[in-house]
C-alpha cells in the first residue's frame, strides 16, 4: 500500500513556516549591516550576500530597501515593548520597577545580536514620513510606560524632576552609552545598568547621628 499524501494544509504551514524564518533572518541581518554601515551605506546586495540569498530574491519579503529599514524598526521596538510592558503590569515597588526598566533598555541596546533599537536612534531621519508616523505608534506606547514608571517615583520621592525634559535627559544619557560602550571593558551589561541607576537616584548621604549614652554610661563616677 503506498502512503498517504501530506496534506496540502500541513505542506502550506510549513512553507509559511520557512517563509517566516527567511523573513527574521533578513531582518536581523538588515539591522546588524544598518548598524554597522548606516543605512545609506549599506547596499541591498550586501543585504542577499549578508542572508545568502539571491540577489533580488528578497523582494519576496520587502518591495524596498526602505521597507526593511521600517520594519526592521517595527521588529525591535515592539520587541522591547513587550518586555517593558511585561515589567509593568507586574506591580513592582517604584525602586523595583525602575531598576528592571533601566536593565532591561540597556541589554536591548548592547546585548549580543541587539542590533535593532540602535537603527531606532541612528537612523530616524532616513524614514519617510509616512513610515516615521507608523513607528511613532510604537514609540509613544514605549515612552508611555516609562512615564508611568517615573510619575510612580515622583510620588514615592525617588525622582525629583517634574517636567519632560527630565524624561528626555534620562533617555538621551542611556541612549548614548550605545555610542561609547565596548563590551571588552570593565563593566558588562548588568554592571553598567546598575551604575546608571545609582546615578540617576543617587541621593544625599544620610546624616551621622552619635550613637546614645547607655544607661550605663551615665552613671556618676564613684
Amino acid at each position: 500500500m503506498s502512503a498517504a499524501p501530506r496534506p496540502r494544509a500541513s505542506r502550506k504551514r510549513k512553507a509559511t513556516d520557512v517563509d517566516f524564518s527567511r523573513r527574521q533572518q533578513l531582518l536581523r541581518a538588515s539591522a546588524r549591516l544598518f548598524r554597522e554601515r548606516g543605512y545609506d551605506g549599506t547596499s541591498v546586495r550586501d543585504i542577499a550576500q549578508a542572508t545568502g540569498m539571491q540577489s533580488g530574491s528578497w523582494v519576496y519579503h520587502f518591495a524596498t530597501k526602505h521597507d526593511i529599514l521600517e520594519a526592521v524598526m517595527k521588529e525591535g521596538l515592539v520587541d522591547a515593548l513587550a518586555r517593558i510592558e511585561a515589567i509593568a503590569a507586574l506591580g513592582l515597588p517604584p525602586r523595583q520597577q525602575f531598576d528592571r526598566l533601566v536593565h532591561t533598555h540597556l541589554d536591548t541596546l548592547l546585548g549580543a545580536g541587539q542590533d535593532f533599537i540602535p537603527v531606532v536612534l541612528y537612523e530616524w531621519r532616513s524614514l519617510e514620513p509616512a513610515a516615521r508616523r507608523r513607528v511613532s505608534v510604537l514609540l509613544k506606547r514605549y515612552e508611555a510606560v516609562w512615564a508611568g514608571a517615573l510619575a510612580q517615583l515622583r510620588a514615592a520621592g525617588d525622582w525629583p524632576g517634574t517636567t519632560r525634559i527630565d524624561a528626555l535627559l534620562l533617555f538621551g544619557a542611556l541612549n548614548w552609552i550605545a555610542r561609547w560602550y565596548d563590551p571588552r571593558g570593565a563593566l558588562d551589561v548588568r554592571a553598567l545598568a546598575d551604575e546608571c541607576i545609582r546615578f540617576f537616584l543617587r541621593a544625599p548621604p544620610a546624616p551621622v547621628r552619635k550613637p546614645k549614652a547607655s544607661a550605663l554610661s551615665k552613671r556618676p563616677a564613684k
